[in-house]
């Protein structure tokens, strides 16, 4: 193995207008870049025109965000997925564009944020379930903003303090695991 930086990619799951998750995120790799141990990146999902899978409907050219979401989750070691919950399961955009993927995501972990009314708890769950299938290693710890308490009139985004120490210990199990997934693909 090389002494090469893993890349991790955080991916801003939510494309809805008004969404939370751009603080999240930004406060996530903020957060993660800090401890100079892997190369991160903010990959936004409301930056690929994805169509519905199998949709006939598709727009001209989404050919072209499908092949640019492939290559670009593909690049990746592993992932931290910033996700909201909605109806107690990631949202739909989220999940759509995960259906585009897998062997690009196979033998790689992941890490997860959530934000909502149980800091995504739920959302994480369901995410869990995709990406056993997508073969992808989970890890355990996870971070969990509330907006009750971590978003000041559930919009501005305020985190607690205490949300440092999951954060770095998610993200060392996400490049522990990472490391030792990249061996066998």
């Amino acid at each position: 193995m090389t002494n090469e930086k893993l890349k991790i990619g955080i991916v801003q799951g939510s494309v809805r207008e008004g969404r939370n998750g751009d603080a999240v995120a930004k406060w996530m790799v903020d957060f993660a870049e800090k401890r100079n141990d892997a190369e991160y990146e903010i990959v936004d999902l409301a930056n690929y025109n994805l169509p519905f899978l199998g949709s006939a409907n598709a727009q001209p050219g989404a050919e072209g965000q499908i092949k640019a979401w492939s290559e670009k989750m593909a690049s990746f070691d592993g992932y931290i997925f910033i996700t909201p919950e909605y109806n107690h399961a990631i949202g739909g955009a989220l999940k759509n564009a995960l259906d585009f993927l897998n062997p690009e995501l196979n033998n790689k972990a992941a890490g997860f944020v959530g934000y909502g009314s149980l800091g995504g708890t739920r959302a994480h769950e369901n995410l869990r379930l995709i990406l056993g299938e997508l073969q992808v290693a989970d890890v355990r710890t996870a971070v969990t903003f509330s907006l009750m308490s971590d978003f000041e009139n559930m919009s501005v985004f305020k985190p607690a303090d205490y949300h440092a120490a999951n954060a770095n210990t998610m993200l060392d199990q996400v490049l522990s695991w990472s490391g030792a997934l990249k061996t066998v693909r």
